[in-house]
């Protein structure tokens, strides 16, 4: 069942994940190179994901074939996008929402692995309407 507790669990195990990788590597490669990475970590650490995801698109009905994808789904609940970006804007913030949304998930997360530390100021969760009705 997911609960509050679970997604927050996920949550931070995704961080400790992308803090394992910036220790290793630092600030300022290509997010493709902490994509993989990420993707090395995760297996490392057994939690089970998928990579690249296309997001489906229903547009009045219908599904619109395009290539929008998720960095990474954790668990198949947790969307995780991935930056190296100077700063997190409000853009990369309603990219994550917007795959939250169409993906039907609660929470999501936005990590930016181009800053000194990851948990102060390279991460963002968001919830939206979906976590409100979840148990804790």
């Amino acid at each position: 069942m997911l609960t509050k507790t679970y997604l927050k669990n996920l949550n931070y195990q995704v961080l400790k994940a992308a803090i394992n990788v910036h220790k290793v590597l630092g600030p300022g490669l290509l997010d493709s190179v902490y994509h993989k990475c990420m993707k090395r970590e995760l297996v490392h650490l057994g939690i089970p994901f998928e990579s690249e995801v296309l997001i489906p698109i229903n547009y009045r009905g219908l599904e619109i074939q395009v290539d929008l994808r998720v960095d990474l789904l954790i668990h198949s609940v947790l969307p995780v996008e991935l930056k190296a970006v100077d700063a997190i804007h409000p853009i990369h913030e309603a990219q994550i929402l917007t795959y939250m949304k169409l993906l039907q998930a609660s929470k999501g997360l936005l990590i930016n692995f181009n800053c000194c530390n990851i948990y102060q100021e390279g991460q963002r969760s968001l919830v939206n309407d979906l976590y409100r009705v979840l148990d804790d």
